[in-house]
């Protein structure tokens, strides 16, 4: 079976002073394709695993191959304040990426054990925040919490040294969940019960 669209799927391109002029005092949601999000939480833009990678692959030549380029290009992003990465494999965690934005942005919020990569990629430990499951960050009014997924780790196939999260946006208007990458399983209901309800969810399918 073709997994692959017959023909070109529909998409609204995006510039940088669109973003900008969207108002400051609500939660917009942005989709950049697959599981990549762009939020922009009152006046500071956020990303969601972003990936702008051709291929969800450590090599450009080969792998998985996105059907439509992003409706923004990373060099025409309006500044990006913080990133949230769910786990790493490459079609949510992009090296690139995020060694494009390493110095751009403020903080990496990731799951146990992926500051490794971001490390190895030039990212100053000061920009990062590791969470372990139920555990919360916070700035200004907005809070980040690191919850479960029902999923596995690894680039190399065989590697599960890091951790993996879903996560709670948690702002005064709006609270938002993106899973990540997730089976389904009873966290979901766990997940409701404590932190919801909510106003948007994010959830990838097929896991």
């Amino acid at each position: 079976m073709d997994a692959a669209p017959e023909q070109a799927l529909p998409m609204n391109t995006l510039t940088r002073e669109q973003l900008i002029d969207l108002n400051n005092d609500t939660i917009h949601v942005i989709k950049l394709g697959h599981s990549s999000i762009l939020l922009k939480v009152y006046s500071e833009f956020w990303l969601l695993d972003p990936v702008f990678a051709e291929r969800a692959s450590p090599f450009q030549f080969m792998g998985p191959k996105r059907f439509h380029p992003t409706p923004i290009t990373i060099e025409q992003l309006p500044p990006i304040d913080k990133v949230l990465i769910s786990h790493n494999h490459y079609d949510h965690l992009d090296m690139n990426t995020v060694q494009y934005l390493r110095d751009k942005v403020s903080k990496f919020i990731v799951p146990l054990g992926v500051t490794s990569h971001l490390k190895s990629w030039g990212v100053s430990e000061e920009k990062m925040i590791e969470l372990d499951w139920w555990k919360s960050t916070s700035f200004d009014q907005v809070t980040f919490t690191s919850t479960p997924a029902q999923h596995f780790s690894g680039r190399t196939g065989t590697n599960q040294t890091t951790f993996w999260a879903s996560w709670v946006v948690d702002s005064p208007n709006s609270k938002i969940y993106f899973s990540g990458d997730s089976g389904y399983d009873e966290h979901y209901q766990k997940i409701g019960d404590q932190l919801g309800p909510f106003d948007a969810v994010f959830i990838d399918s097929g896991q």
